[in-house]
């Protein structure tokens, strides 16, 4: 519109042009696939040891508008780390149990997640005793600070942290950083594996959802590099 106003209709149609070929390229093809499937697979789920001295579960897997407005206890898309967590806990019963997970909503007063947390691993029966909250955190920085005050590591021991593959990258520089050593056990995937990858899906919104989850955490991993949040670009495995 702009363009035809200051009597440019061929830049105007090109940009146009532009725009329905992004779209197209962003919706129809497995672009997306490929750019979160990077991501969820530089950490390969590890072969567990005998023993696990504790189990630390990044937030991210409740609506806590829903829960705040509704009173209910409303997961979202990554409630996979909740039941994850639940899964090792009871394959390690004498493992310690922490979810770090503040108030991340900026724009208004929100409920933590934490408090959402708690409730929930009541209901599916993890003991209350196992449970320790880490209800300060905003973002991953702090989880990874956060949490190591809580849990004190020691040498030796083996602490597993769960979160959603594609945000793994990112949560093992912060953690490292923050000079707490710990076992990534990715979850939550979003993409196939194999030739799979390459077959977009047929709903195209998720495709286009797709490339922007996946250039939220690539735009985030640029951006804690270069703020000194992170240990590398694109942290990888220990050696």
């Amino acid at each position: 519109m702009l363009a035809l106003l200051m009597k440019m209709p061929r830049l105007g149609l090109g940009l146009v042009g532009t725009s329905f070929l992004v779209m197209a390229i962003v919706s129809l093809t497995p672009l997306g696939l490929l750019m979160l499937g990077v991501l969820e697979n530089r950490f390969p789920k590890p072969q567990l040891p005998e023993d696990v001295t504790g189990i630390v579960v990044l937030g991210g897997s409740f609506d806590t508008r829903i829960g705040r407005t509704r009173g209910e206890l409303e997961l979202n898309d990554a409630a996979d780390r909740i039941t994850t967590t639940l899964a090792l806990a009871r394959q390690f019963p004498n493992a310690r149990v922490i979810f770090s997970g503040g108030a991340a909503s900026i724009l208004e007063e929100d409920i933590t997640e934490s408090s959402m947390a708690q409730k929930l691993f009541d209901a599916l029966g993890l003991p209350a005793e196992r449970l320790e909250l880490e209800d300060r955190s905003r973002n991953t920085v702090e989880n990874a600070v956060f949490t190591r005050e809580i849990a004190q590591p020691k040498p030796g021991e083996t602490w597993l942290l769960v979160t959603s593959a594609a945000h793994m990258p990112r949560s093992v520089g912060c953690f490292r950083v923050a000079g707490f050593d710990v076992l990534p056990y990715p979850t939550d995937y979003q993409t196939p594996s194999g030739d799979a990858l390459l077959r977009p899906s047929a709903t195209t919104i998720r495709n286009v959802e797709k490339v922007h989850f996946a250039i939220r955490e690539y735009l985030g991993l640029a951006v804690y590099r270069l703020t000194g949040k992170t240990d590398a670009l694109f942290p990888a495995p220990s050696a």
